[in-house]
């Protein structure tokens, strides 16, 4: 089995790689030179934990290449995976040039039967619209070479996408064609045989899956976050209400933690896309458009509670913990941290980071226009247009008013609460993931403030 991925992002890169230690011999094709350059000498684009080691392991071994020739790509492959990027429009819906584009270049190298696998998230259509792009171009060469397009959505979770991929809970595969349902359950034999759940489907269902599976888990997020803003104000636990609501198995305990608000990649783009794939349809997508809403509320109503308790921001040095938009990635896209921070700025405050991880991503994507000072070696003389960057996460509180984790990451769970409180200038500690219990940070001097208790 020979399988080409177009595209060496995020979804792109886990993929093939996970394909090549199932045996395959995979071709991951990018027009980024750079970044085909850096992969064969095994530095990655991304940071994924577990995802490295794979790449090296089946480098070396020749099932996995990297390359930037398309025709190579295409006619070397049996099956070829799409997995460029569908970034946002203005209107929310998502911009599936990079799609098209990929499917006029594989059609232009085509030489035998493909199978041609959506991987990308996209919108209920698109694979049609790849169908006739495709059919389009073969016309013009007039050949006449049979194809099938697939959709297979990925359901990988940054931070945990090797296991993801690994061990999935459920393979859709949305296809009209027996030929290609064969093929693509061939490439996920290994997956078949261990009893891994399969959904076969059509293309559009399929296609509508992944939209359907994230806007839930947003919305799940989204509502103990609400209810959390209600605890706070009626002196409840939101810890005990989503404990006893994650009992109910019909409920389930999982994306049941209060916090500043989703984001990343997938949540805050997909639920977006589905409210404008309904408008498309004349079906308003209400509950979702509320979800989205009230995510961007939940990020500015963790700046209402600093305000509340620091009465000013202007002038107070706030330290920051975490930076991306979730434990064990560098990824800051739609990031809360980015939201909380360009406000705190706004509102005059001195503003100190660290992450593990994110630091590089943080100052070339998410804060490029704010100059920045490149450790935390400062006098306390900076404008608002600078960020003080850390070299870890108590130089990041020497000196501050206030203590705001924002990012779970392991390190931050068992703090040298002590030292840092000797440190800063103030006491006040934001924690919004609520790692900590307040009966354990108060008596050490912090004014304490959750999210939800």
């Amino acid at each position: 089995m020979n399988i080409s991925i177009i595209g060496t992002g995020y979804v792109g890169l886990v993929t093939g790689t996970c394909l090549s230690e199932f045996g395959m011999n995979v071709t991951c094709m990018d027009v980024d030179e750079i970044k085909i350059e850096n992969l064969r000498r095994g530095i990655l684009p991304i940071y994924e934990p577990g995802l490295l080691p794979l790449v090296e392991k089946n480098y070396r071994s020749g099932r996995l290449k990297f390359t930037t020739n398309l025709q190579e790509t295409v006619e070397s492959a049996n099956t070829i995976f799409i997995a460029v990027g569908t970034p946002p429009r203005k209107d929310g819906s998502a911009d599936l040039q990079y799609v098209l584009v990929a499917a006029r270049s594989i059609a232009e190298h085509m030489n035998e039967y493909k199978v041609i696998v959506n991987k990308s998230t996209v919108p209920v259509g698109t694979g049609k619209q790849v169908k006739e792009v495709i059919q389009a171009v073969l016309d013009c060469r007039g050949l006449d070479i049979d194809f099938d397009v697939v959709s297979n959505p990925e359901f990988l979770r940054e931070g945990a996408a090797v296991r993801d991929f690994m061990h999935p809970d459920r393979i859709v595969i949305g296809s009209e064609s027996e030929r290609a349902k064969e093929i693509m359950k061939s490439i996920y034999n290994v997956l078949y045989l261990i009893d891994t759940p399969f959904v076969f489907t059509s293309v559009e269902t399929a296609e509508l899956i992944k939209y359907a599976s994230n806007a839930f888990l947003a919305t799940k997020i989204t509502f103990i976050n609400e209810i959390a803003n209600l605890c706070d104000k009626i002196g409840a636990d939101v810890h005990h209400i989503s404990k006893a609501m994650g009992l109910d198995e019909r409920i389930g305990k999982y994306f049941l933690h209060p916090g500043p608000g989703y984001g990343g990649s997938c949540f805050p783009k997909d639920t977006k896309a589905l409210v404008n794939i309904g408008q498309a349809f004349d079906v308003p997508m209400s509950l979702v458009q509320s979800v989205v809403s009230a995510n961007e509320n939940q990020k500015s109503y963790m700046i209402r509670k600093m305000e509340r308790s620091l009465e000013n921001l202007s002038g107070k040095v706030i330290g920051i913990l975490g930076l991306a938009f979730k434990p064990e990635t560098d990824d800051m896209r739609e990031a809360p941290s980015i939201t909380i921070i360009q406000e705190l700025l706004k509102r005059g405050a001195i503003v100190k980071v660290y992450d593990p991880i994110a630091m590089d991503n943080a100052r070339r994507f998410a804060f490029e226009q704010y100059k920045g000072t490149k450790n935390a070696e400062w006098d306390g003389s900076m404008d608002d247009t600078e960020i003080v960057y850390c070299e870890n996460e108590y130089e990041a509180l020497i000196g501050t008013d206030a203590l705001v984790l924002i990012t779970e990451w392991n390190e931050f769970r068992s703090l040298d609460l002590l030292k840092i409180k000797a440190s800063m200038r103030g006491n006040h500690f934001f924690d919004l993931r609520n790692v900590y219990e307040r009966s354990e940070v108060e008596p050490l001097g912090f004014v304490y403030e959750g999210v939800g208790r």
